[in-house]
């Protein structure tokens, strides 16, 4: 099932418009991975070479179509698609919804994404938190389940790396992996307390006045150009850099923010996730999916920023 996300954030009406199966209607995890085509699991096979097996490691295969997914050590325990999400069934009870399902290079790697049932009016604003889950089966990562706020009028992600709560949780492959998805159940405790320490920091961005002189400043930190720099660099990276301000400025949804923080990590986040890259790579759209859920560097390094001038 190979990846399809060229229209990921094409559309601004929901996050991750286009990708995935969409699956709103999916009372169970079950239901959700069968609409989106991940009702397969992976059998770990020996691996032959041509004088004999290859000794501590195997090979992860999906078993519908004999894909190689992964080779992986003999310490690799797989967890299979109904297993990884299935304890976001019990989470169901408490409102959760699935949206959408899908998988990433050929089923390397899977993901499901939930809307939490509650919004949050947070620095004037509602806030609405999403949770992904994701899973691996090429030894790449771990099974992991993260918090992700989007600003409902626009879809910016404002998944910022706080000091104070964790946004993420994840297992890894090895060791006692039914007692970590147990743990895993602590997602709405962890989903809660990030988002009530994220409604304290937007609040205090909110109240950390900015000129546009300091904007321009820290988009030039944010986006420099070095010493050594040809001029096409140079001339791309003031390109980017104009785009960053245009949307501080401009940006219909920010203009009424006010002249603050808030609304610069705002024009960051929009430039970050909506803004067409001057060399669109073959993975961009995928390693784009992967930032919004793991954490974007660029929005992280403008939210310490503003930590660091408060």
């Amino acid at each position: 099932m190979a990846a399809n996300v060229e229209t990921m954030f094409s559309v601004r009406e929901r996050p991750w418009h286009g990708l995935g199966q969409i699956v709103t209607e999916a009372p169970t995890s079950g239901d959700a991975l069968r609409l989106a085509g991940l009702d397969w699991e992976v059998r770990q096979r020996s691996i032959y070479t041509s004088i004999g097996k290859v000794e501590g490691y195997k090979a992860n295969v999906r078993d519908t179509d004999g894909q190689v997914l992964g080779v992986v050590t003999d310490r690799y325990k797989v967890v299979q698609n109904t297993e990884a999400f299935a304890f976001t069934d019990e989470l169901l009870g408490h409102g959760v919804r699935y949206e959408t399902a899908g998988s990433l290079q050929n089923g390397r790697k899977v993901w499901l994404l939930a809307r939490l049932p509650s919004e949050f009016m947070i620095a004037g604003e509602r806030i609405s938190p999403y949770l992904v889950f994701s899973n691996t089966h090429d030894g790449s990562g771990a099974v992991r389940v993260a918090v992700t706020p989007i600003r409902v009028c626009c879809n910016n992600t404002l998944n910022l790396a706080l000091q104070t709560a964790p946004r993420s949780f994840s297992m890894v492959h090895t060791g006692d992996i039914r007692g970590k998805i147990q743990e895993a159940r602590q997602t709405l405790t962890m989903a809660d307390q990030y988002m009530e320490r994220l409604g304290v920091e937007l609040e205090r961005l909110r109240r950390q006045e900015m000129t546009e002189g300091q904007v321009r400043g820290y988009i030039e930190r944010l986006l420099p150009i070095g010493e050594d720099a040809g001029q096409m660099t140079a001339r791309n990276v003031r390109k980017l850099r104009d785009d960053m301000m245009a949307r501080y400025l401009d940006a219909p949804d920010l203009k009424d923010l006010g002249d603050n923080a808030y609304r610069f990590i705002n024009a960051v986040s929009d430039h970050a996730t909506h803004a067409d890259p001057i060399r669109r790579t073959k993975n961009y759209k995928e390693n784009l999916f992967m930032k919004t859920y793991e954490g974007n560097p660029m929005i992280d390094r403008a939210y310490q920023m503003m930590r660091d001038a408060a």
